[in-house]
């Protein structure tokens, strides 16, 4: 919180936003829009027997069965064996995680008034709802962030101390348990966190009433998608500057990865969770809940038979709630396969059976969508052939949730042809052709990926068009949001391979750290306390080969994010059309690059996504330079076996300050041009959002599996040719360290910003198009120059000065000042 008190710079634009803001709220009534729907009596339809609201209600006992099996795992690995050097380590890693979470916190609740204060003049003060309607809208937004805070505070405990537990079983010289460890803390994350979430958006569709629960979705879905934003942004920042500072000193002073001497290594350690675990957590958390809501308003707005919106809605949740039940059921088969296949070996290729679980998962998750639905909608609409092109739509997502993560691994697996390009090219070339190599694979992957998108989207409007007109308007945009709803089905899978890098990373972090092989009789003390004898070059190399598992298969759940993100996107954006069309019956030629101002829109997207880009990349590099020079200036390789604790804390401290910073600058950056662009002109910011989603689609991916490739190629060459301290390796270094904020930072931050940004737009657009055209475009001009202060501030408040030489001290309060 110091930083943000002692920021005055931004206090006064902002204020005059929120005076900008005052003066849009004083126009008349808007027109009907998502803050006035009113779900149907989800009792009045019958499934089986069995009516909708008492089919959602055992629904409800399934995701506490969820949330139990997610938490007797969490306390089954607690109770796991671990050495106490070792434990010491990742205790002190939680700690460190623990103060910057609740720094965070704070820092989103303080987001939370600047967001809530627009909540309430719009519904309050526009819309003229009672004050008890007003208050559950906030009250929702409020759940919304505590659900992506909470999971992602149980995300990064639980990984926390898996990672001790895994480098410790290590030393047994089996390779099975490596895997084993990394696998099952992922999955109890993706346990609670897919329950959590369909507890939540299940008590409001049963709980609240039918005229509050349209508002309270979307409040709710606000809430949780700031709580992502700013985790996402702020965890991005904050471990990619602890990486970068912490890799680079393998160049500087040539010591080994991990060095315990390196005060960054703590830091990097941290940002492993606050970057890989905090923030994808939270993000995995609000891209269901978001994609949830999106399709019940779409439901909702373009479904006009109340019994055709019941029987959809309580088929899109059982749909979810059944997906539950085939990820953990499909997870237990496949370790079972996993143990009899490796239990005892003494290799494995770790990426194999995390393949299969994917793909054992989406099967099954296959065949039970097209189970159910011909038990709960046999004959919907008058229509006995739209249950199965219902599943096949929702199948063309549950694919590509297997089929994106194997075209991703053709990029940035150890095995890819692409990444051994990349050494190759690094032996003879160096970091040049390291870097264009990299960049090659990124090109590459963004066509295949678009391909592979394109194909499946395509498939899902064919399959719409043979009779889903029947039933809704623009059937194709309910396709598309059925397959992003189908990209999420087997969310709990998807959360735990990605959640499996952070364990894996920190846990080859956590050996070294410890200095387990220097501990005085460590291997007689093993052996009578734990009774086996270590093996410590296996241990080293298992965790090592099982990081590159890692860090493929967190470069595979990036891709499915944020196709969701996109795809869910249209879903959203439609919602828009609906009220500026007046229900697509005025103003839809509009839509089209005849009409400037949408053609314009288009043009601006592109625009703040490359902005984003680099105010996120700029903050990384700042902050990274300082962390640089602190380490550089107070690194102790000689008479000492590790790094003080507080200059540990000191690099965890900059990367913090500089994380806030630059989440700050970036978050109102996009809150500010969201108002901007809404008020300047309604189908500007039609044009705006759908540039903002597709640009956005192609940089993430683009950068996402750049960076992965050069993260697996520095790997292949410490792993596979054990080339560490070879100039070969230098350059794969400086090549990983290029692609840290391009895998981990601005890309995987795209995906909460395409939302939040369109979520927001909801409310901004209805906002703007209610007051007369003078005030619409001055204050669209009021909110484009503020936008602009922070977009200048992103940068220009954040460079490095040339020449520029300053302590610690006077580092921290620059960022401060």
């Amino acid at each position: 919180m110091n930083v943000i008190r002692s920021q005055k710079a931004w206090l006064a634009p902002l204020l005059a936003g929120l005076a900008a803001l005052a003066l849009l709220l004083s126009g008349g009534l808007a027109s009907a829009s998502e803050s006035d729907l009113v779900l149907p009596d989800l009792s009045s339809q019958s499934f089986g027997g069995v009516d909708g609201r008492t089919l959602l209600l055992g629904g409800i006992g399934v995701c506490a069965l969820g949330f139990v099996f997610g938490i007797v795992i969490f306390s089954q690995l607690n109770k796991l064996p671990v050495h106490r050097a070792m434990r010491e380590i990742s205790e002190l890693i939680y700690e460190t995680c623990k103060t910057y979470l609740v720094t965070q916190f704070k820092f989103i609740l303080v987001l939370e008034v600047l967001i809530g204060a627009v909540m309430v003049l719009y519904f309050g003060v526009l819309r003229h709802m009672e004050a008890t309607k007003v208050v559950v809208i906030l009250l929702s937004s409020l759940v919304g962030i505590a659900g992506s805070c909470g999971v992602a505070w149980f995300g990064m405990r639980i990984n926390t101390f898996a990672n001790s537990r895994a480098a410790f079983a290590s030393l047994k010289g089996k390779p099975f348990p490596t895997y084993a460890i990394p696998l099952k803390a992922g999955m109890s994350i993706g346990a609670v966190l897919i329950s959590t979430e369909l507890m939540l958006m299940l008590m409001i569709l049963l709980f609240i009433p039918a005229d509050y629960a349209g508002p309270s979705f979307i409040g709710f879905a606000i809430g949780e998608s700031l709580g992502a934003s700013a985790l996402r942004i702020a965890g991005g920042i904050f471990t990619k500057i602890a990486d970068i500072g912490s890799d680079l000193m393998k160049i500087v002073f040539n010591i080994k990865e991990d060095d315990a001497r390196n005060p960054g290594v703590i830091a990097d350690c941290t940002g492993d969770n606050a970057g890989d675990s905090v923030g994808p957590s939270a993000d995995g958390f609000e891209t269901y809940g978001v994609t949830g809501v999106a399709l019940i308003s779409f439901i909702l707005l373009a479904v006009p038979d109340q019994a055709t919106q019941v029987q959809l809605l309580v088929w899109i949740f059982v749909m979810r709630i059944v997906m539950v039940l085939a990820s953990i059921g499909s997870y237990l088969l496949n370790e079972a396969i996993a143990k009899a296949s490796y239990g005892d070996a003494d290799k494995m290729n770790f990426e194999a059976p995390l393949t299969r679980l994917v793909w054992l998962t989406s099967i099954v998750s296959v065949a039970l969508t097209y189970a159910v639905s011909a038990f709960m909608i046999p004959n919907i609409g008058g229509d006995s052939s739209l249950w199965w092109k219902l599943s096949s739509i929702i199948t063309c997502g549950t694919l590509a949730g297997a089929i994106i993560p194997e075209m991703i691994k053709i990029f940035t697996s150890t095995e890819s042809r692409h990444v051994r390009e990349v050494v190759t090219a690094s032996r003879e070339g160096g970091a040049s052709l390291n870097v264009l190599s990299g960049l090659t694979a990124g090109n590459f992957s963004a066509y295949w990926m678009g391909i592979v998108l394109v194909v499946l989207m395509g498939t899902s409007y064919l399959i719409a068009s043979q009779g889903l007109e029947q039933l809704m308007m623009a059937e194709s945009v309910f396709a598309f949001g059925l397959v992003a709803f189908g990209f999420l089905g087997m969310g709990p899978v998807t959360i735990a391979v990605d959640s499996y890098g952070p364990v894996t990373d920190n846990a080859q972090s956590v050996y070294e750290l410890s200095l387990i092989e220097s501990v005085p009789n460590v291997e007689a003390e093993l052996k009578k306390d734990f009774g086996f004898t270590p093996n410590f070059d296996k241990a080293k190399h298992y965790l090592e080969e099982n990081d590159g598992a890692g860090n493929t298969f967190k470069a595979t759940a990036k891709p499915v994010l944020i196709g969701t993100a996109v795809v869910g996107a249209t879903t959203l954006i439609f919602s828009i059309i609906v009220v500026l069309t007046r229900g697509l019956t005025a103003n839809v030629d509009k839509l089209s690059l005849l009409h400037p101002p949408f053609l314009l829109g288009l043009v601006t997207g592109g625009a703040v996504i490359y902005w984003f880009t680099g105010a996120s990349t700029q903050a990384v590099s700042t902050g990274a330079y300082r962390a640089v020079e602190f380490i550089k200036a107070n690194i102790r390789l000689d008479g000492v076996e590790k790094a003080s604790i507080a200059d540990s804390k000191k690099v965890v401290e900059i990367c913090t300050q500089y994380a806030q910073r630059g989440m700050f600058n970036i978050f109102l950056g996009v809150f500010f041009s969201t108002l901007a662009f809404a008020c300047l002109e309604p189908f500007f910011f039609i044009g705006y959002l759908i540039s903002i989603a597709l640009f956005g689609l192609y940089q993430a991916i683009f950068m996402a599996n750049a960076g992965g490739a050069w993260d697996n190629a520095k790997k292949l060459v410490e792993v596979e040719l054990k080339e560490k301290g070879t100039p070969l390796h230098a350059a794969t270094v400086v090549g990983d360290t290029v692609g840290d904020p391009f895998k981990d930072t601005s890309s995987v931050a795209m995906n909460p910003i395409i939302k939040f940004t369109t979520l927001f737009g909801l409310l901004a657009v209805e906002l703007a198009i209610e007051i007369d055209r003078t005030t619409s475009l001055v204050l669209a001009a009021i909110f484009f120059v503020l936008s602009m202060v922070f977009v200048y501030r992103s940068f220009y408040s954040m460079r490095i000065k040339s020449g520029e030489k300053e302590t610690p001290a006077a580092a921290g309060a620059r960022v401060t000042a």
